[in-house]
């Protein structure tokens, strides 16, 4: 019976067609506004972490939770333009009702197919978009196209250094001078025991508090990579 009555819907009008796509690139909208969110959320707690790094002499700690604000706040950038691109689409197919109800069917778009192969090369809309070109290119809005790989990437060390600017600038913005007057025999690692203790139980002491420390570490860490992906 199901079967029967899929044969028998009706094929949506083009008018239909349209406001479907723009209903759910809305919701598209809004899941990347929520990531943004979450994204932003969790990098305050993050900059909690850093400026107490800091406090305690732990430039390492302190650098590395700095290169993951730093990821973040691209992942962000990256998302807000993938939600301008959406919009501009919206806004594409949204011109395109008026030529629909004029010629009785939708029209090629230039810009909209434009766009949509932009979005298909971003890693968080590749999915989406690749479901929206095969409707888009049935209905006839854009043209089948085939999705070439281009290699924009930079040279490495560049980026290594243009990364290590902005680690710089996030750890002053942050920890403001607090991590210029860092010493440089703590910038490698976290936890060096002096050699003399006053006693083995200090030594414990100090042990599992680098231990929690390198925990929490890893679990801000974690959590900042999962609400970027």
């Amino acid at each position: 019976m199901d079967k029967f009555k899929s044969i028998l819907k009706p094929k949506p009008s083009p008018q239909e067609q349209l406001r479907d796509w723009q209903r759910r690139l809305r919701q598209e909208c809004r899941n990347i506004e929520r990531q943004i969110r979450d994204v932003q959320r969790e990098e305050k707690n993050v900059q909690k972490a850093i400026r107490e790094a800091a406090k305690r002499n732990d430039l390492g700690s302190a650098k590395a939770l700095a290169k993951e604000i730093v990821m973040s706040r691209k992942t962000v950038n990256r998302l807000h333009e993938n939600k301008a691109q959406l919009n501009s689409i919206s806004m594409h197919l949204g011109e395109s009702v008026a030529i629909a109800r004029t010629v009785g069917h939708l029209s090629k778009s230039a810009d909209v197919m434009k766009i949509v192969n932009n979005l298909m090369k971003a890693p968080e809309m590749a999915t989406t978009m690749q479901e929206f070109s095969k409707e888009m290119t049935k209905a006839g809005v854009i043209e089948e196209f085939v999705n070439d790989a281009v290699d924009t990437a930079l040279d490495s060390e560049d980026i290594e250094e243009e990364t290590e600017e902005e680690v710089d600038k996030v750890l002053t913005e942050i920890a403001g001078e607090t991590a210029a007057q860092l010493p440089e025999a703590v910038r490698k690692e976290r936890v060096k025991l002096p050699a003399q203790r006053a006693s083995t139980s200090q030594e414990e002491e100090a042990l599992a508090e680098g231990a929690d420390d390198e925990e929490e570490l890893e679990e801000l860490r974690a959590r900042l990579a999962k609400v970027r992906s």
